[in-house]
C-alpha cells in the first residue's frame, strides 16, 4: 500500500493541463488516438465499455480517448509529484481504464512520445490493490482534480463504483445463460458442436 500523500488536487490540475498540452503537441498524438480506435478490432471488451448505455464504439471511442488521455495526465502529475507508481495509479471510471489499456497497446508510439516530452505514462494493473476497476467516487480524489484541470466530467462515461457493479450485475444475468461466467473470464461454450 503507498504511503505518499497525495498532492493539492489543484497543483496537480495544473500540471495534468500542461502535460497534455504537450502530449497534443507531439507529433504523434493523432497516431495514438487512431491506433486505440482501432485496438476494438482485435479486443473486445464484454465488462467495461459495455456498461455504458447504448455504447457504439464507432460515436463512444472518439469521445473516451480525449476522458482517457486527461486521466493519464493526472496520473502522470501525480506520479511526477510523489514518485510513487501505486499513489498516481489513481481510480478511474471503468470505461476510461479499459480504453487506457489500448493506448499501452501502442507501446511504440508511447515509447517515444515518453522520449520526447520527458512525461512518463503510468498505469499499472498491479498496483490497482485488488481494485476490480470502477473504484472512482464523485468527489473523491480523481474527481476533484480532474474538475479542476477541466471541469465537469462527462456522465455518460463517468460511471461511479456503485452503478458500475449494478450494471455488472445485470451484464452477469444476461451472460451467465450463454456460457460466461466469473465475469467474462471464463467461458463454457461448445463452440465444436453449435
Amino acid at each position: 500500500m503507498s504511503t505518499a500523500t497525495l498532492p493539492n488536487p489543484d497543483t496537480v490540475a495544473a500540471r495534468a493541463r500542461e502535460i497534455l498540452d504537450t502530449w497534443q503537441a507531439d507529433p504523434e498524438y493523432a497516431r495514438l488516438e487512431k491506433g486505440c480506435g482501432m485496438y476494438s478490432n482485435d479486443w473486445t471488451d464484454s465488462y467495461g465499455h459495455v456498461i455504458i448505455p447504448d455504447y457504439d464504439v464507432t460515436q463512444d471511442g472518439p469521445a473516451l480517448f480525449p476522458q482517457m488521455m486527461r486521466c493519464m495526465a493526472l496520473k502522470s502529475a501525480v506520479y511526477e509529484m510523489t514518485g510513487d507508481e501505486q499513489a498516481a495509479e489513481l481510480p478511474v471510471p471503468v470505461p476510461i481504464d479499459v480504453l487506457s489499456h489500448a493506448a499501452c497497446a501502442q507501446i511504440n508510439v508511447l515509447t517515444r512520445m515518453q522520449q520526447r516530452t520527458g512525461t512518463l505514462f503510468v498505469h499499472a494493473t498491479d498496483m490497482e490493490a485488488g481494485r476490480s476497476g470502477g473504484t472512482w467516487e464523485f468527489g473523491d480524489y480523481t474527481h476533484r482534480a480532474y474538475r479542476a484541470a477541466w471541469g465537469p466530467v462527462d456522465e455518460r462515461y463517468w460511471i461511479d463504483a456503485a452503478e458500475t457493479e449494478r450494471r455488472r450485475k445485470i451484464l452477469d444475468q444476461k451472460y451467465e445463460p450463454i456460457g460466461i461466467s466469473d465475469r467474462g473470464r471464463r467461458a463454457t461454450i461448445d463452440l465444436a458442436s453449435a
